[in-house]
């Protein structure tokens, strides 16, 4: 007596590939998740302008979340001096900071620090070069007994650079990590159901033919 070969249905492996891409897609954009990032600047990182402007701007990707303490810019020259003028301002994407009106040639070192549109801080740094200089020629000074008042006045400490943002925290990682486990969750069970309702079909259809099926020869003498 031959026995038919069971051959598995494919409807269940597809539907679980289409699962399994659905969740790819779903899963993606949490790990792809970013912070604004800075899109363009004025002056651009590692150009050369003729003089310093007057404000230093920044473009992010996104609308900034203002708040005191939120956004800062330091922008120092070669010396480590502070050439900034005031505090920066926010308006969107576009983080303004105003700059001296004199300012040395040289190399110029900006770095920054904002809160993302996601709640998190964010910083950078950049490099620019000023080729000229617009602070005045200063006359020769005369020798002279008393004291300058450059020497009667301490030095003023220099505006320290922002400290830069931490990565994100921990509780933004779990709250990713509970989304991928409940998504995972949802698609297995899916995936079990639909290959119980299969089996069960399946199961039933083998029934159904074991008894319509041929009626054996019967081994009572008496019947032949």
């Amino acid at each position: 007596m031959k026995t038919a070969a069971r051959r598995r249905p494919v409807a269940p492996v597809a539907l679980a590939a289409a699962l399994l891409t659905a969740l790819l897609i779903l899963v993606s954009p949490l790990s792809a998740s970013a912070h604004d990032s800075l899109l363009a600047s004025s002056p651009e990182a590692d150009g050369t302008v003729d003089t310093l402007p007057t404000a230093l701007t920044l473009t992010f990707s996104a609308k900034l979340i203002d708040g005191e303490g939120a956004t800062e810019v330091v922008v120092t020259d070669a010396s480590g001096t502070s050439v900034t003028d005031g505090a920066a301002t926010v308006d969107g994407a576009i983080v303004t900071q105003p700059l001296v009106s004199e300012a040395a040639a040289g190399a110029y070192h900006v770095v920054w620090k904002i809160v993302s549109s996601d709640g998190h801080p964010t910083s950078g740094e950049y490099f620019f070069t000023v080729a000229n200089s617009t602070v005045p020629d200063q006359p020769a000074e005369t020798p002279s007994t008393t004291p300058s008042a450059a020497e009667t006045i301490s030095p003023t400490a220099e505006t320290p650079a922002p400290t830069p943002a931490a990565t994100p925290d921990e509780g933004s990682s779990a709250s990713n990590w509970i989304w991928l486990l409940a998504i995972v969750g949802v698609l297995v069970i899916a995936v079990a159901v639909v290959v119980g309702f299969a089996l069960r079909g399946r199961r039933g259809s083998a029934d159904e033919g074991s008894a319509d099926g041929p009626a054996t020869d019967s081994d009572d003498p008496a019947e032949r």
